[in-house]
């Protein structure tokens, strides 16, 4: 049986009050000294070394650390070298070893993935024999940003003041433990660290769950990249170059420059409270319209300055090697530096002056002193109609000139190639659906750039429960002996034991299971089939999965028949599964492909011995595949802005690698 992911299920348990161990749930406002620091991206680029270095097999933190400095291997790039390990069945490590040796890795690519192997040698070498605190320091001297001196006082204070509280926490863990070593320190400080739970975790009481729809495709995993340079904050601007938080895509409601990508251009979660607030205390539309514009190009600014600062070290350890696209790259850096001149001009234009007018005016004069190359570049940047689309919604865009043919910049390169494409459209699952819906950046480093991803203790419990389902069924299972018997030899071939924390979990499988059994004889309706697969089309689309059991209710032609779906986590009511989109995909599924002309639908929570039907009209037919369309058409346009919120954060396997994460 295939791998299993557990997405939706994980959401259960993070809603429930399941955090993974280690986990630290702060509010947004919390200040630096109670652990604010460690979401600082500087320091969580020293915890993502620490990670790999203690587990070679955490992906995650490998993939953060090519992406950001000082290797900043393009998301392209990426995603060729974990084709290349899963290809050769190779872990990440040696799979970038492997990686070099390919004629399809650019000889760019080939020096940055170098550049890490060595750093990843030294480091390795250092790990069993310097002390924890030592390692740690070294860690933070040679991970230092070239950027880093060109910050401003107050930046370089807060950068300085967060990698020296990281290294005060390692050295108040060695005083507590002076025979530690730097593995158990990066243990430690996965603990404390917000957002770095470790990936082969121990239970936390009820076993994390699996779905056959997820079971269908096997083990997620891919991951983006969090961009070169500074990390979007929520609301990332992309610049001249398009690289900006992650891999060049702007962050919800975000910004983007020059040949980047712009957000989804809205208030985001904290914004949008404050404006109910406002709304509330009585502050006019206009005037809160007004306050938001303001606000955006406050971010705009921010960003964009931290943008100019990243390509000005990037762009200047460049010149000094032999390359034919120099030219390329200072004007991009030049682009970058003009769009931070064109949005301080807006923030200070005359009063009563609309934001477009100020744009328009500020082009005309940029346009006049560039090259024909930086001149094309600022004419194909998306920056001006993301801020008049945030500030003045239903405006006329004046986008630097009319006519701009398309330049895509060398660090904007697309994805294409990676996408799960069936024909024109592309191969989309329930969980994949539910996935882009919940975080598209999460379905970006789940399915696209697939970053592989090791089990957890529950994930393999879950599996070995529908491992056990599915056989005793496919055999015609008739006594609870048997269901028994397969239980046991599932659980000797899943790597199981007998002791502690397994022993418990055998014991819920036990008594869950011969629940199961007494209910299926017991049960009115007819079981006829299991694990059975569907495939059928909505528009350009591809659906496949695989219902876990279906029931015929009652005899004769016009019968009803029930789609079941097994879960191993917290049971949900039928109120809470009201906009569930699984099971309304699965009955759209026996429509198309099985011709059953109706069906229900219903969980069974097996741990729990409760079966939660959904309501047949929760959602239509129509809803179903227009939800399918929105999500086909965000995935092949390539929009994966992350949707970060504590809830969506908390159980999400990619929290190390994404730039916005909040949990």
């Amino acid at each position: 049986m295939p791998a299993a992911r557990v997405d939706d299920e994980r959401e259960d348990h993070a809603r429930a009050g399941h955090a993974s161990p280690g986990e630290r749930h702060e509010s947004p406002g919390e200040h630096e000294s109670s652990g604010a620091f460690l979401r600082r991206a500087e320091v969580r680029d020293v915890l993502a070394w620490m990670r790999l270095l203690a587990d070679p097999h955490d992906a995650a933190a490998i993939v953060r650390a090519l992406a950001r400095p000082p290797i900043e291997l393009h998301q392209v790039e990426l995603a060729r070298v974990i084709q290349v390990a899963r290809r050769r069945k190779l872990g990440l490590v040696l799979g970038l070893a492997a990686a070099t040796e390919s004629p399809h890795i650019p000889p760019e690519a080939r020096e940055r993935i170098q550049r890490f192997l060595d750093l990843h040698a030294s480091f390795a070498g250092e790990l069993d024999v310097a002390a924890p605190d030592e390692l740690l320091a070294t860690l933070v001297r040679r991970l230092r940003a070239p950027a880093r001196a060109l910050l401003a006082a107050r930046d370089a204070a807060e950068h300085d003041a967060g990698l020296e509280r990281l290294q005060e926490l390692a050295r108040e863990f060695v005083r507590e433990f002076p025979r530690a070593s730097a593995r158990e320190l990066a243990r430690h400080l996965a603990t404390v660290a917000p957002g770095a739970g470790e990936r082969r975790g121990a239970n936390t009481g009820t076993p994390a769950p699996t779905t056959a729809s997820s079971r269908s495709e096997g083990q997620a995993g891919t991951g983006g990249h969090a961009g070169a340079g500074s990390e979007a904050r929520g609301g990332g601007v992309a610049g001249a170059d398009g690289v900006a938080g992650v891999s060049g895509e702007a962050g919800a409601g975000g910004v983007a420059g020059a040949g980047g990508e712009a957000g989804t251009g809205g208030e985001t979660g904290a914004r949008a409270d404050a404006a109910d607030g406002e709304r509330a205390n009585g502050v006019g539309d206009e005037a809160l319209d007004d306050q938001t514009a303001e606000r955006e190009l406050h971010d705009a600014f921010q960003l964009l300055r931290e943008e100019v600062l990243d390509a000005v070290a990037r762009i200047g350890g460049r010149l000094g090697e032999l390359r034919l696209d120099t030219d390329l790259d200072i004007s991009h850096g030049v682009a970058r530096y003009l769009e931070l001149l064109k949005v301080s001009a807006a923030l200070q234009r005359p009063a009563g002056q609309s934001l477009a007018d100020a744009l328009a005016d500020v082009n005309t004069r940029l346009l006049a002193a560039v090259t024909p190359l930086q001149r094309e570049i600022l004419q194909t940047s998306p920056l001006d109609a993301a801020l008049v689309r945030a500030a003045e919604p239903g405006a006329p865009v004046a986008a630097g000139g009319e006519g701009a043919s398309t330049l895509t910049p060398r660090e904007q390169r697309s994805l294409t190639p990676f996408l799960p494409r069936r024909g024109t459209g592309l191969a989309l699952s329930a969980s994949d659906i539910h996935t882009y819906r919940s975080c598209p950046l999460r379905y970006k480093f789940a399915r696209v750039l697939r970053i592989p991803l090791e089990q957890t203790v529950n994930q393999r419990f879950g599996i070995v429960v529908h491992q056990v389902l599915e056989r005793y069924h496919r055999e015609d299972g008739q006594t609870l002996e048997l269901m028994l018997r397969l239980l046991e030899d599932c659980w000797r071939r899943a790597g199981f034991g007998r002791d502690g924390l397994d022993g418990d979990l055998r014991e819920k499988a036990l008594a869950a299971l011969t629940r199961y059994h007494a209910r299926l004889r017991a049960h009115d309706s007819k079981p006829v089939w299991f694990e059975r697969q569907f495939h059928f089309r909505v528009g350009p689309h591809h659906l496949r999965g695989r219902v876990d059991r279906v029931d015929r209710l009652g005899d004769g032609a016009d019968a009803e028949y029930e789609l079941i779906d097994y879960k191993t986590s917290r049971p949900k009511t039928a109120e809470q599964l009201h906009a569930d989109i699984q099971l309304s995909l699965y009955a759209l599924a026996a429509r198309e492909d099985w011709r059953l002309a109706s069906s229900r639908q219903a969980y069974y929570y097996v741990l729990d011995d409760l079966k939660v039907p959904v309501a047949a009209g929760a959602r239509d037919a129509r809803s179903v595949e227009e939800i399918v369309l929105e999500v086909g058409e965000g995935i092949l346009a390539e929009r994966f802005d992350p949707t970060p919120s504590p809830a969506t954060c908390a159980m999400c396997d990619y929290r190390i690698t994404c730039p916005v994460a909040r949990a």
